[in-house]
C-alpha cells in the first residue's frame, strides 16, 4: 500500500513540514523505521531519536520544528498515529451469511450481511444487528441483543438476556453474564442467591480477551458507552462503569461498585463491594481500594492515598534501614544519657 503524506496530512488534520511530496508505504516505530516508512513522537524525551530515524516523516506535536527530516505536525500525535496506523491496517474480508455448521434459533432475527461461522450457537428470541461478525465456537443464550458493526471473537460466551450495543468489539474468551457470586449463609452451609438480572454493555465498548462480566442479582450490571476493557479483569454482579473509562489488566471489581466516567483503574487494583468511584478518578496500579473516592483524584496504595505522598512515602520506604539504624543509635545514646544523670 502507497499513500501520498499529503493524504495522511488531510486525515490526521496535520501540517506537514518538509518535503509535501512522499510517499509512504507502511508504518514503524522510531527507532526501527527506514525510508518509505513514517513513524511518531507522542513524548518529547523521544525528540533526539529524530537526529538518527531512517523514517522518510515523523508525526509530531505542534511545538516540535527539528530541521533534516519531515515532520507532520499535529495537535495530538499519539491520536494522529493511531489514524495513520487504521490507514495501513489490513481490511480483512468475511463470507457474508450464516454457516451451515451453525446453529441459530428459528426465532431469531438476524440482520442484514452478518458473518456467522461455523459451530456458533444462537438461541431463541436473541437479535444480531447489521454486519456482525460472529467467530467459530461462540455461544449466544436466548433473548440476547447484540447491535450493529459489532465484532465477536472465538469462543466467546454470552449467557441470556445479555444486551450489547453498536461496535462492540469482545476478544476470544469472554464471558458475559454468568452468575453474579452470591450465597446466603446457612446452618447447612451456603445456600446460592438466584441472579435474575442482566448484563448491559453500551456502544463502541471493547472488552479484552479472558475477561468475565457477571450478570446482576437484579436488575443489570452496566458497562457505559466507550469503555475500554483489558484482558483478564473480573467485573461483578450489578457494578456499573461510566462512559469512556479504562479498566486495565487483571483489576478485579467486587459487587454493587460504581465507577464514573472516564475513570483508569491501572493494573492489578482490586476494588471492594459497595463503593462509589468518582468520575476523572485515576487508581495506580496493585491498588487495593475498600472506600469510596472523590471525583478527581490520582491515587495509588493499599489503601490508596494522593499519588504525590505516595511518591514521597516509597522515597522514605526506600530508606527505612538507615533510618532504623539512625533511630537505635540515638535511643542508644538517650539511654547512655539517663544513666549519666542518675549518676549525677
Amino acid at each position: 500500500m502507497e499513500i501520498p503524506l499529503k493524504e495522511i496530512a488531510k486525515k490526521v488534520g496535520g501540517k506537514i513540514k518538509g518535503e509535501e511530496e512522499i510517499i509512504i508505504k507502511g508504518v514503524a516505530p522510531i527507532k526501527d523505521a527506514v525510508q518509505g516508512e513514517i513513524s511518531f513522537i507522542a513524548n518529547k524525551k523521544y525528540i533526539p531519536f529524530l537526529k538518527d530515524t531512517k523514517a522518510s516523516a515523523v508525526i509530531v506535536s505542534e511545538d516540535v520544528e527539528e530541521a533534516g527530516i519531515t515532520l507532520l505536525q499535529t495537535k495530538d500525535p499519539y491520536l494522529a498515529f493511531a489514524k495513520t496506523l487504521s490507514l495501513f491496517a489490513p481490511k480483512h474480508s468475511h463470507p457474508k451469511g450464516i454457516s451451515p455448521k451453525s446453529f441459530v434459533s428459528e426465532s431469531a432475527h438476524i440482520g442484514k450481511d452478518v458473518s456467522i461461522y461455523p459451530n456458533v450457537y444462537i438461541g431463541e428470541r436473541t437479535k444480531v444487528g447489521d454486519r456482525t461478525i460472529i467467530y467459530p465456537g461462540v455461544y449466544i443464550g436466548s433473548d440476547v441483543v447484540i447491535g450493529k458493526d459489532s465484532l465477536i471473537y472465538p469462543n466467546v460466551t454470552i449467557y441470556h438476556g445479555s444486551i450489547l450495543g453498536d461496535r462492540v468489539i469482545v476478544h476470544g474468551g469472554v464471558v458475559i453474564g454468568s452468575d453474579g457470586f452470591g450465597f446466603a449463609p446457612t446452618k447447612e452451609g451456603r445456600e446460592k442467591i438466584p441472579q435474575i438480572g442482566i448484563v448491559e454493555i453500551g456502544d463502541d465498548v471493547e472488552i479484552g480477551s479472558n475477561t468475565t462480566i457477571d450478570r446482576a442479582t437484579m436488575g443489570a450490571t452496566k458497562i457505559g458507552k466507550g469503555v475500554k476493557i483489558d484482558n483478564l479483569v473480573q467485573i461483578a454482579h450489578n457494578v456499573v462503569i461510566g462512559e469512556n473509562s479504562v479498566i486495565v489488566a487483571q483489576v478485579g471489581i467486587a459487587g454493587s461498585v460504581t465507577v464514573g466516567k472516564n475513570v483508569i483503574l491501572a493494573g492489578q487494583v482490586g476494588v471492594a463491594g459497595h463503593i462509589e468511584i468518582g468520575d476523572n478518578v485515576m487508581v495506580g496500579p496493585k491498588s487495593g481500594v475498600a472506600k469510596s473516592i472523590k471525583a478527581g483524584s490520582i491515587v495509588i496504595g493499599s489503601p490508596p492515598i494522593p499519588r504525590t505522598q505516595y511518591i514521597k512515602s516509597a522515597l522514605i520506604f526506600a530508606q527505612l534501614p538507615e533510618i532504623k539504624k539512625m533511630v537505635e543509635n540515638l535511643s542508644n545514646e538517650l539511654e547512655k544519657l539517663k544513666k549519666e544523670l542518675k549518676k549525677s
